[in-house]
């Protein structure tokens, strides 16, 4: 049987969780801390974004639960209920041990974004955090999404920006030094950024997406990334890349540049 986009995207995060890299420590729980601490660090937006806070005596679904840091956040905040999927065993295995040191529980389950295991309208709040670009039918999983939300619920999605300072950054390295030009800032997306087949979207694909919810935010935002921070580049080392961390001007994208970031939030209200 051919592999296909989804089982290859399977297989990446199985043989390491986005943010593993972080996770350091003799102990299971200090590999935990090591890696929310280096998360929240490095992407301290993630807080605010989430609102974790609001779930509070809600049903909540977190879709793409990775390591389990934030889903922690999650079930700290006393939901009703609490689910999680993740595509990959590793990811459900990560987050399982996470609760069971921090005392808490969810139901969690490997499970394909693009069909959700529950029933229409199960859920007040969604959330999915780096997870929906990396489906290869990103807007199946939006339309699941609207499916398993409550009338009135809430669902918070971080999806990449393809008009980004991230995608630029590849084109140079992949597209022009590499004397390919004419590749596209998709096709360097797909090809050299996180999972194969990894996607980014404009605004306005992103608004199409989302455009069943009675209510839609979509803004970008500058990312860890763009800022050269953190272990972006251990795909894609060489010296031009170490000289560019040297001289980047953060400062100056941070305060100019966020509608060229790669990270777009969408908060959509069905």
């Amino acid at each position: 049987m051919a592999t296909t986009l989804k089982d290859q995207v399977r297989d990446f995060w199985d043989a390491a969780s986005c943010g593993e890299i972080y996770a350091t420590g003799d102990s299971a729980r200090e590999h935990y801390l090591a890696q929310a601490r280096t998360r929240y660090e490095l992407e301290p937006y993630i807080h605010d974004f989430a609102n974790f806070q609001s779930g509070m005596g809600k049903d909540v679904l977190e879709v793409g639960v990775g390591m389990g840091a934030d889903h922690v956040e999650w079930a700290k905040a006393r939901p009703r209920s609490l689910s999680g999927i993740d595509l990959t065993p590793r990811g459900i295995a990560h987050t399982q041990a996470r609760l069971e040191l921090a005392g808490l529980s969810s139901r969690l389950e490997a499970a394909d974004a693009e069909h959700l295991p529950f029933p229409d309208e199960s859920f007040d709040v969604v959330y999915s955090w780096g997870v929906l670009h990396h489906s290869p039918h990103t807007a199946t999983a939006i339309g699941e999404v609207y499916r398993v939300l409550r009338p009135g619920g809430t669902a918070r999605i971080m999806v990449y920006n393809r008009h980004s300072i991230l995608a630029l950054i590849l084109w140079l390295r992949y597209g022009l030094f590499a004397l390919r030009p004419c590749r596209t800032f998709a096709d360097v997306y797909a090809e050299h950024l996180e999972s194969p087949g990894t996607q980014g979207f404009t605004v306005r694909e992103t608004r199409a997406m989302c455009s069943r919810f009675s209510r839609l935010e979509v803004e970008p935002g500058v990312s860890f990334g763009d800022l050269l921070e953190g272990g972006v580049g251990q795909r894609h080392q060489g010296p031009l890349l170490r000289i560019a961390k040297l001289g980047w001007p953060r400062a100056l994208i941070r305060r100019f540049l966020h509608r060229f970031g790669t990270n777009m939030y969408v908060t959509a209200v069905k």
